[in-house]
């Protein structure tokens, strides 16, 4: 089939019309935006594993807040930018940007002022420039510079902004602590500030955020994303399929939803991996199973660091990490793999866990000794397939 008619957007935040499921998650970030809407500043942290899906539930929520509460949304992704300057930087350029075609593009120019010009083709494109000077204002004003954009924007509108993938900024005290004492300001004000703030981040950010300013732990709502049930992962697989016209029964669906284990990164590449491996829109078993396979490459490839991929590249490695693989849940005990192995396999079983360790792909459990555990779904589901790829021969 043509590649290029995929269904399936691997690396990618799940398009509106292909979310399913967290209907309670959902409801519970539009609680909080309408909330907002009502005059009253909400802040709430979406978290989960790698590939559950946190940004792809935040803009699902933006675009339905959009059209149904009538606010204004903007999602703000922070990649490589490490201190509150930058990110006050890129969340206004963001606003400007996204504000093109909308009825509030006209009070964010009157806003931003001389600081935006025209770039590209025919100027098609707005840039904004902000001075030091500009930015610290901002920085100690930022409530009072929302206010005024909203001022203008219609009667009651509110914001929902959403600052997403904020790694280089966790480790910031002075992020930290603006962002406590800007929400704090808002929040005891006797001017309504209609804000909605949503960070999107791992766990260990949050944590992170924390560390550096303790009073945090009680400003964010905690909005904990979980996996897909096998029932979600099939009726996404079951969709998704079924809106490029292929046809895939639901008894073939099952070895795709065993090895997605409930995460919606892994289904894109699988499901892809699948598309790409048939020869027709009437796929068969032995292409599910092929792009299943095909699939284990990718995710290696794409989510596991090299050093990682090298070492298990070994056949020892590979050997002891199948038995390891063939084992239920995501913790283990060294007893319980060294029972499995050959004898040859045995002398190099405290080799691999310590390397393995050392690189991040497994993780020691701290409360239970010689207990390990993989580091997150998307690893232990790797490993399995890559151990059946073995097996296989096309690893």
């Amino acid at each position: 089939m043509i590649p290029e008619s995929s269904p399936f957007t691997p690396g990618l935040p799940v398009p509106a019309e292909f979310f399913v499921g967290r209907k309670s998650e959902i409801v519970r970030v539009r609680g909080l935006v309408r909330a907002a809407k009502d005059g009253r500043v909400r802040a709430a942290f979406v978290s989960g594993e790698r590939g559950i899906g946190k940004s792809s539930l935040a803009g699902f929520v933006r675009g339905l807040s959009e059209r149904q509460d009538d606010v204004v949304g903007c999602h703000v992704y922070l990649g490589g930018v490490q201190d509150l300057a930058g990110m006050l930087q890129r969340t206004f350029d963001r606003l400007l940007k996204d504000s093109i075609g909308r009825p509030w593009h006209q009070p964010m120019l009157d806003l931003l002022g001389q600081r935006v010009r025209s770039v590209g083709l025919f100027g098609a494109t707005l840039e904004l420039r902000l001075s030091d000077d500009d930015v610290g204002a901002v920085e100690r004003n930022f409530a009072h510079t929302i206010r005024e954009f909203l001022k203008n924007t219609g009667k009651g509108k509110s914001l929902f902004l959403v600052l997403d993938d904020f790694n280089g900024l966790a480790g910031s005290a002075r992020f930290a602590n603006w962002l406590k004492s800007t929400v704090d300001e808002i929040a005891t004000s006797r001017q309504t500030t209609r804000l909605c703030l949503l960070m999107v981040g791992l766990e260990e950010r949050r944590r992170e955020l924390i560390r550096r300013q303790p009073s945090l732990a009680r400003v964010f709502e905690l909005v904990d994303i979980a996996p897909w049930s096998d029932e979600e992962v099939a009726e996404f697989y079951e969709q998704s399929f079924r809106s490029a016209g292929a046809d895939l029964p639901r008894v073939d669906l099952r070895p795709l939803v065993s090895f997605t284990g409930g995460l919606p990164v892994l289904a894109h590449e699988i499901g892809d991996a699948v598309w790409r491996s048939a020869a027709s829109l009437a796929i068969t078993r032995h292409e599910v199973a092929r792009g299943v396979v095909r699939a284990a490459r990718a995710v290696g490839g794409k989510y596991l660091e090299p050093r990682i991929l090298a070492a298990i590249r070994s056949a020892r490695y590979r050997s002891i990490l199948d038995q390891i693989a063939r084992g239920p849940g995501y913790q283990f005990t060294r007893a319980e793999v060294l029972e499995r192995l050959s004898n040859e396999d045995k002398k190099a079983l405290d080799n691999f866990l310590r390397r393995m360790t050392k690189l991040g792909g497994l993780e020691v459990v701290p409360e239970i000794r010689g207990r390990y555990r993989f580091p997150n779904r998307l690893s232990k589901l790797y490993y399995v397939m890559s151990s059946r790829a073995s097996v296989r021969g096309d690893a």
